[in-house]
């Protein structure tokens, strides 16, 4: 037995039993008052781990302790210099098959779109809108391999359907009382065929431009009446190329706009170019500096490996030359399959793969910065563009002075190969290739009137425009924007910024002064 005492334990002695059983210490302690001692002792243990524990946490949240290994470790020695952290600002890699999905622009019922905001006293004077179409059935077909089965005709009940689907169908019956240009006339108002032809607009890019006109009806209509009721035909534009996947999603996004609108207040004008230059295409500049383009395009394809190979496979795979698959352009039709949710096509030799889609649009994404990296594009982009873009500044304009040719609101329907210069001219060089039904919206806003100014010009300090693309504001990143300081009282960007890019600035880039100047100025 081991006893303890209250007294001094240096008066423990070592006693051996009378009985000779065994031996231990035996001293005058307390047992009971040992017992209290351990546990005061395991107490303060406790107390002294806890309080190591919050010292060790502190110290690795103000980061003096490092909690991961540093990679690279400073010389020793005295450094008294603060060294700021060094950033990894590399861009993340794209994911192409999720670059494909996003590039679908299934209808989403949840997304939201930043047009319409301003400040609370600011007034909406007009909006223009360019859209791409919505989904299409493909241009082209895989040689030797059965076309995806998709059908075009609109049925409410179907998937991807929305609530203004049979309105709509039932409006566009009455399209013959609307004003229609000679050449958009006879073609159909609606998709039509169990069996989509190429190119036919599907019923998922007919939702996806009602749900587009929807947005802009609650941005626009709900919140800031642009249009009152009993509007006419001098407050709405509307202008679309010839093809019926262009006309039909003008209609769509005209009827989510403004559901039930009338026929006979409504005009339809018929543009040419793709490109939305009407009286202004003649620019053999802008020919050559395309050419220039499509060269620098053929030099990286033919320099990519991995793609040669994986064409090289595919052709084996459905029995045709090489060249006669790259013709075909597979990529248009894989990207149907993926969108539709359908298997890709198969012959006797095997199955085409999303594999072999994500080689292309790997591809393609290379591509896009690799033009932004050489430049020629642009230079492209800003002659293609311009004559669009002059139009949309007179019409600002026009709106801002009630004058004819300023409508509220117009609609332009068009194509990817209309988007893209537009976004290239704009600065936006780094905006995701448009999407199918993808919108580009102008707006134009005035602020509260303000003392006039001495030079004369102060109606058109009070303008401002905003620019969105697929609903995010990206006025702040054009390139006649992007240095403009955001004021608490003015934060969109000044019209006459907009109006100088277009009339001047964007021919620096071309050592020109005018658009004629720079179209027809011979090579150097």
């Amino acid at each position: 037995m081991v006893l303890y005492s209250h007294k001094p334990l240096s008066r423990c002695v070592w006693h051996r039993s009378s009985h000779g059983a065994g031996s231990g210490w035996l001293t005058d302690l307390d047992h009971t008052a040992w017992t209290m001692l351990a546990r005061t002792r395991f107490v303060l243990l406790l107390v002294v781990a806890a309080v190591l524990a919050v010292l060790s946490f502190s110290l690795q949240f103000l980061h003096i302790i490092p909690v991961s290994p540093v990679g690279d470790e400073r010389p020793p020695g005295k450094n008294r210099k603060r060294m700021p952290p060094v950033l990894h600002t590399e861009a993340p890699v794209l994911d192409p098959i999720r670059e494909a999905y996003a590039y679908c622009n299934i209808p989403n019922r949840t997304e939201q779109g930043w047009e319409g905001h301003s400040p609370a006293d600011y007034e909406l004077l007009s909006v223009q809108v360019m859209i791409r179409h919505g989904d299409r059935y493909p241009l082209y077909a895989i040689p030797k391999t059965k076309r995806p089965a998709i059908d075009c005709m609109l049925v409410p009940y179907r998937s991807p359907s929305h609530p203004l689907l049979a309105t709509f169908i039932n409006h566009m019956s009455w399209g013959g009382r609307g004003r229609w240009d000679p050449m958009l006339s006879a073609l159909p108002r609606l998709p039509s065929h169990s069996m989509c032809e190429m190119g036919e607009l599907t019923q998922t890019g007919i939702v996806q431009h009602l749900r587009n006109g929807q947005l802009l009806r609650d941005a626009y209509m709900k919140r800031h009446k642009l249009l009152q009721p009993g509007w006419t035909a001098r407050q709405l534009y509307v202008e679309s190329t010839g093809k019926s996947r262009t006309l039909q999603s003008g209609l769509a996004l005209l009827y989510g706009l403004l559901p039930d609108f009338d026929w006979a207040e409504v005009v339809v004008q018929h543009q040419a170019s793709t490109l939305f230059c009407g009286a202004h295409c003649d620019c053999p500049a802008r020919n050559r500096y395309l050419e220039e383009e499509q060269r620098r395009q053929y030099r990286l394809r033919v320099a990519d490996t991995q793609l040669d190979h994986m064409y090289a496979d595919m052709a084996r795979m459905v029995g045709v030359a090489p060249r006669q698959l790259r013709a075909a352009n597979p990529v248009d039709s894989l990207t149907c399959h993926l969108c539709h949710g359908l298997s890709f096509p198969c012959t006797a030799q095997g199955c085409l793969s999303p594999r072999q889609l994500a080689i292309i649009k790997r591809q393609q994404l290379e591509d896009e910065e690799d033009r932004r990296r050489q430049g020629l594009y642009r230079r492209y982009a800003l002659l293609a563009a311009h004559p669009f873009l002059n139009r949309t500044a007179g019409r600002m304009l026009h709106a801002a002075e009630g004058r004819d040719g300023g409508e509220a609101l117009a609609v332009f329907s068009a194509h990817d190969v209309t988007l893209v210069p537009l976004l290239s001219a704009l600065g936006l060089a780094k905006a995701r290739f448009p999407r199918f039904a993808a919108r580009l919206v102008f707006e134009l806003w005035r602020i509260p009137p303000q003392p006039r100014q001495e030079d004369g010009n102060s109606e058109r300090q009070q303008l401002f425009v905003r620019i969105l693309y697929d609903g995010e504001d990206v006025t702040f990143q054009t390139s006649f924007c992007w240095s403009h300081e955001r004021l608490p009282g003015q934060p969109l960007c000044p019209f006459n910024s907009f109006l100088s890019f277009v009339r001047r600035d964007m021919f620096r880039t071309l050592n020109a002064t005018s658009y004629q100047e720079a179209c027809h100025r011979r090579p150097v």
